[in-house]
């Protein structure tokens, strides 16, 4: 079968929609990166105000209204914060490890603001990969 100047093109397009493909899996996989940066922030913010006012609030001055307002407060944070560990890690490319240190740094008091660090970290390399 001769070829056409059309079929000649094809490889062309297939590298071109390729690469954008690519360039938009990156760029999504990079705003996830961002949204669970932002959930970790939000998360340890929480944790921290939880512990650090409305915990001592309750020992301390008898009032148990700060608890019973940043418990569910940090509760949701934690729960929006581990589903998006899930979404990001599903996507592959973590190891084990890294996804343990995700979830301890949300156990610890400022641990999210360390989490913060690793995730950007990773987005910023994905960013520089992208642009390559």
């Amino acid at each position: 079968m001769p070829s056409t100047p059309h079929d000649q093109h094809l490889p062309t397009q297939r590298s071109t929609a390729n690469s954008r493909d690519t360039t938009s899996l990156l760029g999504a996989e990079i705003e996830q990166l961002r949204s669970l940066e932002f959930a970790s922030i939000c998360e340890a913010v929480t944790l921290i105000l939880l512990l650090g006012i409305a915990v001592p609030l309750k020992h301390l001055a008898g009032s148990a209204l700060a608890v019973k307002v940043m418990g569910p407060v940090h509760g949701l944070a934690f729960l929006i914060y581990a589903w998006l560990i899930v979404q990001t890690v599903a996507a592959g490319g973590w190891r084990p490890r890294e996804v343990a240190l995700l979830f301890l740094g949300a156990m610890l008091p400022f641990g999210g603001f360390f989490n913060r660090k690793r995730i950007a970290r990773r987005a910023a390399s994905l960013l520089q990969e992208s642009q390559r």
